[in-house]
């Protein structure tokens, strides 16, 4: 093996699962133990006041053709980890015999803890940002196997773009991203704007970086000057320059309006938040590329707990027995946790409609729901944005 990584096989064997995992199989098998149980995923105390369910498709992956259901909330919906009473939401379930998915509790809570985590950040930096650009830059500070799978996240999550080829290729979309410092200080910075214009493919939008030597006022305007049809300017202004980074952007945009380059942009990337994203965003700042902390996201905690074996609730200290249904008003958005099969009539909060959040996605190890595509997830999740949280990321 070259890399540390697993290949599809040894996910799908088994491999990356914890060992005592492997051993309870064996007991079971060897003592001819077969009991059919219901397991709950949920989250008591997520990092976030709120969570953007992702990972579920590489759940349906390894769990296809397995006798087992699954049911699930759909892929991008935005829950709090507790309902309204505080019992937890469960927002994946699998039923069946505890072997045939005894060995794969460690790749569904990996697939889902991290995916969530990464998608629940990007759409936190879509609030901040608001309607100006939000780029995924983050796959360079991961293990590149994962790529795929932070970009499709970040994607989902809100970015509107991905800076990978390979990430871009799961995602359908075109890989998106600016210059590097390397072109600017092989070719010297002039020579690396105009070629850059000159070979680089219609449709590319023309960003310069301007922040390699100068002074970004003064690069900006040169390169607005240089550049026939710049679309904006790229800061990534280094932390021990930096200073007042809102004053930069503002003196940055005050300039080029001054001399009539009022429709180019200014793209600022290097060590943002949510918090500096909102921030910038008010100096002028009209587009993001967002790397360590969304790639480096807070996981979710996800918990994979048995609440019910041969039909009787049963589960162990600490967690709630018994397979339980979740609904959300469709008005208002609470969510409610009651057990299975007692759905309530309405909202206890605002008397609206109740919409049954825990769909089935397998059936005896068959797909019997399409699942959606990553626009269509991540168009789900900027409605959800758009209807149920103001712009300080709060419900």
């Amino acid at each position: 093996m070259k890399f540390h990584m697993a290949n599809e096989d040894e996910i799908l064997s088994g491999k990356t699962t914890d060992v005592y995992f492997i051993r309870t199989k064996e007991i079971l098998e060897r003592e001819k133990v077969e009991k059919r149980v219901y397991a709950e995923f949920t989250v008591m105390n997520p990092p976030y006041p709120w969570v953007v369910f992702a990972g579920l498709d590489e759940v349906v992956e390894l769990l296809k053709g397995k006798n087992v259901n699954l049911y699930a909330m759909p892929e991008g919906t935005i829950f709090k980890g507790r309902d309204l009473h505080g019992y937890p939401v469960p927002v994946m379930a699998i039923e069946g015999d505890y072997k045939e998915f005894t060995i794969f509790e460690t790749p569904i809570l990996g697939f889902i803890c991290q995916a969530s985590g990464i998608a629940t950040k990007a759409a936190r930096l879509r609030l901040a940002a608001g309607n100006a650009s939000l780029l995924s830059f983050g796959i360079r500070r991961m293990h590149p196997a994962i790529a795929p799978m932070i970009d499709r996240a970040s994607y989902i999550g809100g970015c509107d773009g991905v800076s990978s080829l390979i990430g871009a290729e799961h995602i359908g979309e075109k890989p998106r991203g600016t210059m590097p410092h390397a072109l600017i200080l092989t070719l010297g910075e002039d020579e690396a704007w105009k070629k850059f214009d000159e070979f680089v493919e219609e449709g590319v939008p023309r960003i310069a970086l301007i922040d390699t030597f100068g002074d970004e006022k003064f690069e900006a305007i040169k390169a607005a000057e240089l550049i026939k049809d710049l679309a904006a300017v790229r800061l990534d202004t280094p932390s021990s320059r930096r200073g007042n980074f809102e004053d930069i952007i503002r003196e940055v945009r005050w300039e080029l309006d001054l001399r009539g380059f009022s429709h180019i942009d200014i793209f600022v990337s290097g060590g943002l938040d949510e918090d500096s994203v909102k921030r910038l965003r008010a100096a002028g700042a009209s587009g993001f590329g967002v790397g360590t902390s969304l790639s480096n996201a807070k996981t979710i905690d996800y918990a994979m707990d048995i609440v019910e074996i041969e039909g009787v609730p049963s589960a162990k200290r600490g967690k709630f027995s018994g397979a339980k249904g979740t609904y959300k008003c469709e008005n208002c958005g609470t969510y409610i946790t009651v057990p299975r099969g007692t759905a309530p009539e309405k909202c206890p909060e605002c008397g609206g409609a109740l919409q049954s959040m825990l769909e089935p996605v397998l059936v005896n190890g068959d797909l019997v729901k399409e699942l959606p595509t990553p626009s269509e997830i991540r168009g789900y999740v900027l409605k959800q944005l758009e209807v149920l949280y103001d712009s300080d990321n709060s419900i």
